[in-house]
């Protein structure tokens, strides 16, 4: 196979469409599959060269496949990134950045506003292997200071956050776990690559959830840990290889194809949401709307440093709580009722009931997810027949 030449000189939506390419003997255009679970090696003598890292080449699909390295290498090109490793989902990006690295003894602080399966992880996992953590308010930056102690290793939170769209200081954050030692991971789903890069504003490792904007059409699932060579080598590399939690080489080939599309897809989507987000900020049954891209977001001006624009969702609260919340999400003919994000449709979410629930109704008051509060994440459809929808639904709520 041979490689494309370097992209890393062009403008993202260049590198989207062809960074990272191999091309096999047939010259194909698109990139090709390579549904393989293993390698053939043309001698002994090549084998155990490549399995000690003296022959390049590839080994096992479950480390190593053309798909997920053309995957990979776009990724990396993109984000600005040393290294990269691909993961079967997104939660398996979380779990190995997080837990790969640390030990018995070793603490974590990190964000209490971030996805319930990453409170999980940091709250019920980590303990379970000797590792402690210390939950902060994100915006407060004197509770991350004190949170920090001699053995934290580990700073971990989500900019924009889930479901309420907190946007957080990442560059003040990631001095504050530098100063202490420690790393600074970023899950940047919400913000995606196109309009948020965590490693120039000082996080050691960004992580994905592919399954989201990258793929973007609802097909596969998949996950990146993006961050220095060394990082990767140390700590991800062997994780992966003998634990598994490995990207499949179709999965690879898809969010390849979803790439592709994606800084439109995000542009599109992100002007959805701002259209979408100014009027219903306006009507009599919302009593709450939060979107990065106004004026009255609660962290405007660090939106306007941090971010080159806003984002593809919106969270906003309806009169009434769950009830009201229900019948508006069961009015909706348009925006389909999910708990995905970064769709080419337009979905909406009760984050109470579905992505938070596990949370007590304290932990999710004090995180501003109540009742009524639901999350939309747009999609490609026309914005005036979205906003004439919830127009129609809210009426019913």
């Amino acid at each position: 196979m041979s490689e494309t030449g370097s992209t890393k000189r062009y403008r993202p939506e260049t590198k989207l469409v062809h960074a990272g390419a191999l091309r096999s003997q047939f010259g194909e255009t698109s990139e090709a599959l390579f549904l393989t679970q293993g390698f053939i090696y043309d001698s002994a003598e090549q084998c155990e060269a490549r399995f000690k890292g003296e022959d390049p080449g590839f080994l096992y699909s479950r480390f190593s496949n053309p798909n997920i390295s053309m995957f990979e290498r776009r990724m990396i090109e993109l984000e600005g990134a040393e290294a990269a490793r691909a993961t079967a989902t997104g939660m398996a990006a979380v779990t190995t950045a997080i837990l790969a690295p640390l030990r018995v003894g070793d603490h974590v602080v990190a964000a209490k506003a971030m996805f319930g399966s990453c409170r999980y992880v940091v709250e019920d996992l980590l303990p379970r292997y000797g590792i402690q953590s210390t939950l902060v308010d994100g915006l407060d930056l004197d509770q991350w200071r004190r949170a920090m102690q001699p053995n934290t290793k580990t700073c971990f939170l989500e900019s924009p956050t889930n479901p309420t769209l907190d946007v957080l200081d990442i560059q003040s954050i990631a001095e504050i776990a530098h100063k202490g030692g420690a790393r600074l991971i970023v899950d940047n789903v919400f913000a995606t690559p196109i309009w948020q890069s965590p490693l120039s504003l000082g996080a050691d490792v960004v992580i994905y959830s592919a399954t989201k904007h990258i793929d973007g059409q609802g097909r596969c699932l998949g996950g990146i840990i993006l961050s220095s060579e060394a990082f990767i080598a140390e700590h991800i590399h062997n994780f992966m290889r003998q634990t598994g939690p490995s990207m499949s080489p179709f999965n690879a080939w898809v969010l390849l194809k979803g790439l592709e599309t994606l800084g439109v897809r995000v542009r599109a989507q992100t002007e959805t949401a701002a259209k979408v987000a100014d009027a219903l900020a306006k009507h009599p049954k919302i009593s709450r709307l939060i979107y990065p891209g106004r004026s009255d977001h609660p962290q405007a001006a660090l939106v306007k440093r941090q971010m080159r624009a806003g984002s593809t969702l919106i969270g906003f609260e309806v009169k009434g709580g769950k009830a009201a919340a229900f019948r508006c999400l069961n009015a909706l003919q348009i925006s389909r009722i999910s708990n995905n994000l970064g769709d080419a449709k337009s979905l909406v979410t009760h984050p109470a009931t579905t992505t938070h629930q596990r949370l007590t109704p304290e932990a999710r008051t004090e995180l501003g997810i109540s009742e009524g509060f639901i999350r939309f994440s747009a999609g490609l459809e026309h914005a005036d027949d979205l906003i004439e929808d919830f127009e129609a639904a809210l009426e019913k709520a």
